[in-house]
C-alpha cells in the first residue's frame, strides 16, 4: 500500500452495529473495537479500542431519533480527531434531522442545518448518506458529502419482477421528480397524489393526477414513518381500478401504529433498505440491503476512485 494511501477501519456506533458489521463484511476488513462507558445519569463516552493514528476513518451510524445516535457519532467524530485519524467520513445512511431542511413557519429551527453544522464542528471531512430527504442539505455542508441513491439496489428489484404495465407513482408533489427519473429509467408512466395535511402526520384530503386502471403501480418515496400516506395511497389506486400497488421507500422509519397501517392495507409488498433496524417483522416487509453500496462506494474513496458509476439515476 502506498504511504499517500491511508489504511482505512471501520468503526460503527451501538445502533447501527448490525449494518456496519454486513458493510465490513463486504468491505473485507474486520470492524473496529469500540467501547462505551456509561455514567449512572445517562451519559456515556465512547473509546477505540485500537490506534487509528494516521488512518481513514469511516464511522457508520443513522442518526435515526432519539438524539442519542447524533450525540454518539458526534463524540466518535471527536475521539477520532483527538486520536489523530488523517480522514473522518461519517457514513450516514440515513441522515436523521432532515425534514427540518427550511423555515415552513416563524420561530422554527433548521434542524439539518444545525445537524450539517454539529458534524463538521466535531471533525467529520467527509460525509456519506443516502436518498436525503432533500436534495439541498448537500449545500449544508463545507465538506464533501458523497449523496448515494438506493435507486442503484431498488432498480434491479423492481426489474425482476417483470411486471406488464407498469406504472410509478409519487406519494405527494414534493416526490415527483423522483418517481421521474424511476419511471424515465424503467420506460413507464407517472402517477401523482396530491394531498393537503391538517397537520404533521396526518392527512386531510388526497387526490390522484394520472391514470391506474389496469395498471402494477409501484409508489416511490425517500421513507415512510407512519405510513398513513402510503396506506391511503394504495388504497385510493385500488379503489381507482389498479391491479397491484407495492411501495418503494428508503427509510423505514415505522413510528406509531405504521406496522398495523402498512399489513391492514391494499399494499401488496413494501420493500426499504435496511438504512433503519425493523423494530418488528412483517409479511408485506421485504428488506434490500443497502451495505453492498456502501461498501463499495467506501472503498472507492479509499482508493481516490471516481464514484459516478455508482449513481443509476
Amino acid at each position: 500500500m502506498s504511504h499517500l494511501e491511508p489504511e482505512a477501519k471501520i468503526f460503527a456506533c451501538s445502533q447501527s452495529v448490525y449494518l456496519a458489521e454486513k458493510i465490513a463484511e463486504k468491505y473485507g476488513i474486520p470492524l473496529g473495537k469500540v467501547s462505551m462507558s456509561h455514567y449512572s445519569d445517562g451519559e456515556f463516552q465512547p473509546s477505540y479500542e485500537e490506534s487509528i493514528r494516521g488512518l481513514r476513518v469511516f464511522i457508520v451510524c443513522s442518526t435515526f431519533p432519539n438524539a442519542d445516535n447524533l450525540m454518539e457519532l458526534l463524540l466518535m467524530i471527536d475521539a477520532a480527531k483527538r486520536a489523530s485519524a488523517r480522514h473522518i467520513t461519517a457514513v450516514m445512511p440515513y441522515f436523521g434531522w432532515a425534514r427540518q431542511d427550511r423555515k415552513d413557519k416563524p420561530r422554527v429551527p433548521i434542524g439539518a442545518k444545525l445537524t450539517a453544522k454539529l458534524l463538521e464542528a466535531a471533525g467529520a471531512t467527509r460525509i456519506m448518506t443516502m436518498d436525503l430527504h432533500a436534495d439541498q442539505i448537500q449545500g449544508f455542508f463545507e465538506k464533501p458529502v458523497d449523496h448515494l441513491f438506493a435507486s442503484t439496489i431498488f432498480l434491479p428489484y423492481v426489474e425482476s419482477l417483470k411486471l406488464d404495465n407498469l406504472t410509478i407513482a409519487s406519494p405527494d408533489m414534493g416526490g415527483s421528480k423522483r418517481a421521474y427519473a424511476y419511471s424515465k429509467f424503467l420506460e413507464s408512466d407517472v402517477v401523482i397524489c396530491y394531498k393537503q395535511r391538517k397537520e404533521a402526520n396526518i392527512i386531510d384530503t388526497m387526490e390522484l393526477i394520472g391514470e391506474v386502471k389496469g395498471k402494477n403501480v409501484i409508489l416511490v418515496d425517500d421513507m415512510i414513518d407512519t405510513g398513513g400516506t402510503l396506506a391511503k395511497a394504495a388504497d385510493l389506486m385500488m379503489e381507482r381500478g389498479a391491479l397491484s400497488v407495492r411501495a418503494i421507500c428508503t427509510h423505514a422509519i415505522l413510528s406509531g401504529g405504521a406496522y398495523e397501517k402498512i399489513e391492514n392495507s391494499k399494499l401488496s409488498e413494501l420493500i426499504v433498505t435496511d438504512s433503519i433496524p425493523l423494530k418488528k417483522e412483517s409479511k408485506k416487509i421485504r428488506v434490500v440491503s443497502c451495505a453492498p453500496l456502501f461498501a463499495e462506494v467506501m472503498q472507492m474513496v479509499q482508493h481516490n476512485n471516481s464514484i459516478s458509476g455508482k449513481f443509476i439515476m
